[in-house]
């Protein structure tokens, strides 16, 4: 499964892996919502909601796919967080993985809170 994620300054495409989570919000697709950022993390919400999988992490690597289950939120770190230690990609809590951004997950720098966002099939 791909899925592109569009906001005013860029796109990128992600490569999903089949799990549960996954195939929930393949289900769903397209999505709109609205950005926030945490860090050099990108999330927002959306309208699945899901049980937290046995191998959710919380640290993770960059351009990670992730699920926050807490916040029913896709998660999207490209860096630090605030409660990162030193340069390592650390969710809010455990999240459900995905699969991982195609390229460089810097291009995540060019999103702003409050910019729209839509996720779609590739």
């Amino acid at each position: 499964m791909r899925i592109r994620i569009l906001w005013p300054a860029g796109q990128a495409t992600a490569t999903l892996r089949s799990t549960p989570t996954s195939e929930a919000l393949w289900a769903a697709l397209p999505v709109g919502s609205t950005a926030s950022t945490w860090g050099e993390e990108v999330y927002f919400g959306t309208p699945v909601s899901v049980a937290r999988e046995d191998d959710a992490q919380q640290v993770v690597e960059p351009g990670t796919v992730a699920f926050w289950t807490d916040g029913d939120s896709l998660a999207l770190p490209y860096g630090p967080t605030p409660v990162s230690r030193g340069d390592e990609c650390r969710l809010a809590s455990p999240c459900n993985l995905l699969g991982a951004l195609d390229g460089d997950p810097g291009v995540l720098r060019t999103v702003r809170p409050g910019d729209p966002i839509r996720v779609e099939r590739a």
